[in-house]
């Protein structure tokens, strides 16, 4: 088979992401398994794996273990593994299954994760959050996620430029992109001056410039051509490129913090994987856990020079309307960020907005090629997967 257009996805399937008091996480995995399932229609009996993302389940529920409790929820009965990346971990986990049906070893899996996390209290899940940066020396120094990224943000406008009202526009873009979207945590606007005046939370980042603590679950159903077309699916859109990329875990550690290596590295796999360039995409989902990650992605991803992302959104670049629209699902920032379910999540928003269902798709109607990139921690770890329309 074409590895161009081996792998397809035959199906998405997504949990509303927020708040779901009294429920477990095997309850929402299991409801987006079965709606990726039945997307697709793969028969559970089909499947030959589960490659299933979670990053702090032992903290939040307990329960360590999880991939085969997830797949017995969902009605599978076959060999299911565990990834844990922090924040990437679903993506991690849907580059596995992409691997392992390239290599002819399995034509249907389901990919993808989940997070509990409104259970805790915002203390608890901050300091479970945590242990996804360097225990010895930044954990027990006291630094946390918002703190981490206000020193990446400090070192980019100090190294480049830009301000706080460049990364207020790109909260508001994806608010704005999040209305429509019924999975969505946040589905209502807000203003560049409500972001500028929200509390600060770690200077220069504000209460709007960071994602939520949410609940939620996704899965794709990822197929071989082979089985796609002896089964006569409908599965136009193909995982064409996928890439991973890795960096010192303490910021102390690193050469600079106005840039991240590991997504570089891990666009520039992808793209060569893909055969396709920066100049081919015409729509993005990007990890934006702060706003500011949304410009180091974006540069990261070769679609804009080192410095000049940060005022993409002011400039209407990034927007529903501009040349390359970014996070049209609302992204982590107003969709929610169940950290071990969003790059199943990104996977699954993409391939909606090629494939022409997804609320937001006109302003994706001329794109052919889409990438999604997922980072964990302060992107010691990312991934970043190509998509593109094979039919």
């Amino acid at each position: 088979m074409s590895r161009a257009s081996g792998v397809r996805v035959a199906g998405v399937g997504l949990t509303p992401f927020g708040a779901h008091a009294g429920r477990t996480g095997r309850d929402l995995f299991a409801e987006a398994a079965l709606a990726a399932l039945d997307d697709a229609g793969v028969a559970a009996g089909d499947v030959e794996g589960l490659d299933y993302g979670n990053f702090m389940g032992a903290l939040a529920e307990r329960q360590g273990h999880q991939a085969p409790l997830v797949a017995e929820a969902a009605g599978l009965r076959c060999p299911a593994t565990r990834y844990e990346e922090a924040c990437a971990s679903a993506g991690v986990a849907v580059r596995a299954a992409v691997q392992t049906i390239r290599a002819g070893e399995a034509d249907v899996l389901v990919a993808g994760g989940m997070e509990r996390m409104t259970n805790l209290p915002t203390p608890e899940v901050t300091e479970a959050l945590a242990v996804a940066a360097d225990e010895l020396f930044e954990v027990r120094a006291g630094v946390t996620f918002p703190g981490a990224y206000a020193l990446m943000a400090r070192a980019y406008f100090e190294a480049y430029g830009g301000s706080r009202e460049d990364l207020a526009h790109v909260a508001v873009k994806n608010h704005a992109n999040a209305l429509d979207n019924e999975y969505a945590q946040y589905q209502r606007e807000i203003t560049v001056e409500q972001a500028l005046d929200s509390p600060t939370v770690a200077s220069p980042l504000s209460l709007y410039d960071a994602c939520p603590i949410t609940d939620g679950a996704s899965a794709v159903v990822l197929v071989s051509e082979a089985y796609a077309d002896d089964n006569d699916l409908d599965a136009p859109v193909a995982v064409t490129g996928t890439g991973q990329g890795a960096d010192r875990m303490a910021l102390q550690d690193r050469a600079q913090l106005a840039r991240t290596p590991a997504a570089d590295r891990a666009a520039e796999a992808a793209y060569a994987d893909a055969g396709v360039g920066p100049a081919d995409v015409g729509v993005a989902e990007v990890h934006d856990c702060f706003t500011v990650a949304e410009v180091f992605a974006l540069e990261s991803l070769g679609l804009y020079e080192p410095g000049e992302a940060v005022g993409a959104a002011r400039r209407g670049e990034t927007t529903r309307d501009g040349a390359v629209p970014v996070n049209l699902s609302g992204g982590l920032k107003a969709k929610g960020h169940p950290v071990g379910a969003t790059g199943g999540s990104q996977i699954a928003e993409l391939t909606r907005l090629l494939r022409g269902d997804h609320p937001n798709s006109d302003a994706a109607s001329d794109a052919t090629v889409g990438v999604t990139h997922n980072a964990g921690g302060t992107v010691a770890s990312a991934v970043v997967h190509v998509l593109e329309v094979v039919e």
